[in-house]
């Protein structure tokens, strides 16, 4: 770098000589003076070529980690925080604002630290060649900073603005893809269309304000640059005039004027880009203001999990004055089938995110193996606890890699925990077996199919307790029949908590618990709480379930 900008000022020296040489017809001159400026460009270039390649790797090495950081830290925010934000906005963030934050960081080392010291360098030397002609030329100096500074102000909310109109394009975007089955069963392509020209239409108006932005400072800019350059050549023949300067020294100082200009332009629009480059910075940053789950210092290792599980007076609640669960005191002892019924927003699902450590009870305390949660690892807690959803959802990749999804096991070991979760048969009558390639939404498996993968996924590793959120409610009889079959093998010596809605589910389970507005109203078997005449009675024959 220093080499580039060192050969700046030799050039303007060298020009210098070149235009009197020319002017006075000296041919064997002029050919001497051109081919010494050939020999200190090749330098300047060759130099300008290690600059940009040693500051490539870093830059790029500089975005890698940024990225891995953030990333990382997604993987830690509190699971009901990282739910209120979008897929497509999480995916902007991490793609094209670290690609911009990226970019200028190599700009401003590649590009925008050699054109300021190429400043610095050609300044210098128009002092040594005429202070007082400099000190006149830097005169338009601050114009031109107050200028940029202006523009690049409104250069950065504009920015702002417009990635926000990105990000809800991409968040849209996503959605429409993910939903497309849900659009048509609805007729609501138009719908839809709506919605992404609307987006579209404010994304297309807030990046022509930037845009128009920087069109109307480049005029600006270079108005007040030409201004400038005839001033100059005014002064500079007032200066010749006087006698306190000769032609060749003016063609040097004025060559080296003309030097100004590629750097002045180029630190202007760098500046606009490091402008919006800080919008993206600012928007990276605030995932990391996003809370994380947090550990308490000194936790117990447990390797292993016997089951029984112990609510005492918990509480919790999503947001101030909102309480979803109210004084909960509930024992579940280990190998028990426990079912959590109740309609929809009674804590049911809260229940089985504090059992995960998801999230952590406002008041009270949650102990398994009468080990309060908090001093158990969440690592520990969700290696020993397994959970199977209503929609589980599958990574794409080879059937015998979504199975282990990371984690350390043998072909022999995932191929047992299929046979359990009633998966090997239909897997073996696959063409490639386990090596099947699933793709991205599980789209070509039946939801039979996909649902006995994730039961086979979470009882690898023998957890001592199984979590079944609604895990048969979206399915037709003859794949929830097969999925059953599972699921029965699966919660053979565990203990088993059940969310279900469908009841007849939950009649065969060691204790049915009842939810009503975050609190336990009712618990027992399935006879003895119907024939209570409760709720529970209530919700049964709504569904038409009667005393088996």
């Amino acid at each position: 770098m220093i080499i580039y900008v060192g050969c700046w000022p030799i050039l303007a020296f060298v020009a210098g000589k070149l235009i009197p040489a020319i002017g006075s017809g000296d041919l064997v001159n002029v050919s001497k003076i051109i081919i010494s400026t050939l020999v200190i460009f090749l330098i300047q270039k060759i130099a300008q070529f290690g600059q940009d390649i040693y500051v490539a790797k870093p830059a790029l090495e500089i975005s890698e980690v940024m990225r891995q950081r953030l990333f990382s830290n997604i993987q830690k925010i509190k699971i009901n925080f990282i739910n209120n934000i979008s897929a497509g906005d999480i995916t902007y963030r991490l793609t094209e604002d670290a690609d911009r934050v990226s970019e200028v960081i190599y700009k401003s080392f590649q590009d925008t630290l050699p054109c300021v010291l190429q400043l610095l360098a050609v300044i210098i030397y128009m002092f040594y060649l005429d202070w007082s002609l400099t000190l006149s030329t830097l005169v338009l100096a601050p114009i031109i900073i107050i200028s940029v500074n202006t523009f690049g102000k409104r250069v950065l909310k504009a920015s702002e603005k417009s990635q926000e109109t990105t990000s809800d394009l991409a968040s849209l975007i996503g959605e429409s893809i993910n939903g497309i089955s849900t659009i048509r069963a609805f007729a609501a392509e138009k719908w839809i269309k709506g919605r992404f020209n609307k987006r579209l239409k404010n994304n297309k108006q807030a990046k022509y304000k930037t845009l128009k932005l920087l069109a109307f400072q480049h005029p600006v800019v270079g108005f007040v640059e030409a201004f400038g350059i005839l001033a100059i050549l005014a002064l500079g023949t007032l200066r010749i005039n006087q006698g306190l300067l000769t032609s060749e020294e003016f063609s040097s100082f004025f060559a080296a004027i003309l030097m100004l200009i590629d750097p002045i332009s180029h630190i202007s629009t760098n500046f606009n880009d490091y402008k919006q480059a800080e919008a993206s910075l600012n928007r990276l940053k605030k995932i990391n203001l996003e809370p994380t789950e947090q550990e308490e210092i000194n936790l117990k290792n447990i390797s292993n999990i016997e089951g029984k599980i112990e609510f005492k007076k918990v509480s919790f609640e999503y947001k101030k004055n909102n309480q979803v669960l109210k004084d909960i005191n509930l024992e579940i002892s280990k190998g028990q089938v426990i079912a959590f019924v109740g309609s929809s927003g009674a804590g049911k699902s809260t229940m089985m995110g504090l059992i995960l450590k998801f999230i952590t009870p406002n008041t009270g305390k949650i102990y398994i193996d009468d080990k309060e949660i908090r001093s158990i690892s969440s690592l520990d807690i969700r290696t020993n606890i397994a959970l199977v959803q209503q929609q589980p959802f599958l990574f794409s990749g080879r059937i015998i890699e979504v199975i282990k999804m990371g984690r350390n096991f043998s072909k022999e070991e995932v191929i047992k925990s299929a046979k359990i979760a009633n998966a090997h048969n239909f897997i073996q009558k696959l063409p490639n077996k386990y090596e099947t390639k699933i793709s991205e939404r599980g789209t070509n498996f039946s939801g039979g199919q996909i649902q006995r993968i994730a039961i086979a996924r979470a009882i690898l590793g023998n957890p001592s307790i199984l979590l079944l959120d609604e895990a048969t409610s979206a399915l037709d009889a003859e794949s929830e029949a097969e999925v059953q079959k599972g699921l029965n093998q699966a919660m053979n010596n565990r203990t088993v908590i059940i969310i279900a809605h469908r009841l007849s589910t939950t009649q065969g389970a060691d204790k049915i618990v009842v939810f009503d507005k975050g609190k336990i109203i009712d618990s027992g078997k399935h006879i003895d709480l119907f024939n209570k005449n409760g709720i529970y009675k209530e919700l049964c024959e709504k569904q038409l379930i009667k005393i088996i």
